[in-house]
């Protein structure tokens, strides 16, 4: 068994961008988004965006920030700015290589970015699920939301996709 010092999300850098790339593209061959995408929403919420250490490598990362219930954001676009009045904390992307897959990573982020979520008083975390992950976001409180108007906002995610929302 790993010591848990050994598995840690720690704040992601600048200079962590090219890692992450090389992760989005291992784990999401078919929802392709570029480097300056991730880099801006770094900029935007640093305070959202982590990588997950794992044996001492970066093996995953997670990118988060305030936004608005029901709106979600198309994949591969810039967002712009944050809103000023945000009700959810959104859960772009997290990421875990195969090999530190097992030990909890999600679970252990959504326990941080829901403190943070409750530090800024947002009541909810938001995220789409794809490749059916959906069984995995439940298990921390998620549930699927449904909607004629957010099946057409879920395009650029895949058939797959899936939009859920929890609280916190």
């Amino acid at each position: 068994m790993l010591k848990r010092e050994k598995l840690v999300w720690t704040p992601l850098l600048e200079s962590d961008i090219g890692g992450v790339d090389k992760i989005a593209r291992e784990i999401h061959p078919t929802l392709p988004e570029r480097r300056e995408v991730f880099a801006e929403k770094l900029r935007l919420f640093p305070g959202g965006c982590f990588k997950f250490m794992f044996e001492g490598r970066m093996m995953g990362h997670a990118f988060s920030h305030p936004w608005m219930l029901y709106s979600i954001p198309p994949l591969d676009d810039f967002l712009g700015a944050l809103p000023e009045k945000p009700d959810c904390i959104y859960v772009h992307d997290v990421a875990v290589l195969s090999p530190a897959r097992g030990h909890n990573a999600a679970g252990m982020f959504i326990d941080r970015i829901s403190e943070v979520a409750r530090r800024l008083k947002i009541p909810h975390l938001a995220c789409v699920s794809v490749y059916g992950t959906d069984v995995l976001w439940a298990r921390f409180g998620f549930r699927i939301v449904t909607s004629n108007d957010i099946s057409s906002k879920l395009v650029s995610y895949g058939e797959s996709a899936k939009y859920m929302i929890a609280s916190v």
